[in-house]
């Protein structure tokens, strides 16, 4: 067996970390889970678990307290594109208190691994104006242009790890999620992302109805299921690079390819109606895996299809237990 390792996941009450959480239980380490909440569907396995305001300094310091060996940094405030286009300094300032006491309170601990999770929402705004996109790669953050808000902060979390690595020879790591998606993941309440409030939609919604799209539908996206973004970040963490790393799938599809697969899978027809007045985010934005196969020798390799079956299954099954399948409305999906 494997020796132990004491591992800190902060945001574990969130989707990712309670994935996560589990996945290092299965591998038999010793887990501590924090988050301003507990898991939303099912118990944390974790072997602690606090709740914590990692916005303060003191709260972090506690966190990482006790020999911890690795650090996995999920915490963030972020959610769909509705959220993150209308809570711009409010998420700004929230994940850069996280990130950077998180970062302090980790080094003073002496922890041994420390990894961030960054957002490809740090790519240039520039290099994604196409729906034929082509695929990111990791140098194309530079010159800088990210998503107001969330990018800028994810950008400059990037950085000061850099800086820690650099200037206290702090052993960090850096991640970049591309669109994850699964089981257990919000689905409504206006954080969801767009899988999920697409299954959520559709599941609802009557054969021959109309699903409300945010944009013309073209916009399009890769998609990574949970699962092998936890094997991602485990692999990374396991390995010796520390600079930005995309992690997501390079197969991409649009906002309408998407609603077709889910409505496909539901067994439904429906009509659909494109929204120009929300926000729909950038044209396009694939992930280049070409480094992620050098570093790791790996890339995930779940088909959207088989992962979208599950997803939605879960999400149908949720509502029925609270009785939301019965109801008469128009569906609605946001990107």
């Amino acid at each position: 067996m494997a020796k132990q390792i004491r591992i800190l996941v902060t945001g574990a009450g969130g989707f990712i970390g309670h994935h996560l959480v589990s996945r290092l239980k299965d591998e038999g380490h010793w887990v501590r889970g924090v988050d301003l909440k507990l898991p939303d569907y099912e118990p944390s396995r974790a072997d602690e678990f606090e709740i914590l305001d990692l916005r303060k300094y003191d709260s972090c310091l506690q966190a990482a307290r006790g020999q911890i060996d690795h650090v996995y940094n999920l915490a963030a405030d972020m959610g769909g594109i509705g959220y993150i286009s209308a809570s711009h300094a409010e998420i700004a300032k929230n994940n850069i208190l996280i990130n950077t006491h998180m970062l302090e309170a980790a080094r003073v601990n002496g922890i041994a691994r420390f990894l961030f999770s960054s957002s490809a929402c740090v790519y240039a705004g520039y290099k994604q104006q196409s729906t034929d996109i082509t695929p990111l790669r990791e140098e194309d953050a530079y010159p800088a242009d990210p998503e107001p808000g969330y990018g800028w902060e994810k950008l400059f979390s990037e950085e000061l790890c850099r800086y820690y690595k650099r200037d206290h020879r702090f052993d960090t790591r850096i991640v970049r999620f591309h669109n994850v998606y699964g089981p257990l993941g919000t689905y409504e309440g206006g954080k969801e992302k767009a899988p999920a409030a697409i299954s959520r939609k559709v599941a609802v919604a009557r054969d021959g109805d109309g699903i409300e799209i945010w944009g013309d539908g073209k916009q399009t996206r890769s998609f990574m299921h949970v699962d092998d973004c936890v094997e991602g970040l485990i692999r990374l963490m396991a390995s010796m690079y520390h600079e930005p790393l995309n992690l997501g799938t390079s197969t991409m599809i649009s906002i309408d390819g998407l609603v077709d697969m889910v409505t496909a899978i539901a067994g439904k027809r429906l009509v659909k109606r494109h929204d120009l007045t929300k926000p729909q985010g950038v044209r396009g934005r694939n992930s280049d895996n070409s480094r992620l196969l050098q570093v790791l020798g790996w890339e995930p390799s779940i088909p959207l299809e088989v992962g979208l079956q599950g997803t939605y299954k879960w999400v149908e099954d949720e509502l029925r237990n609270r009785g939301s399948l019965s109801q008469t409305r128009t569906a609605q999906a946001a990107d």
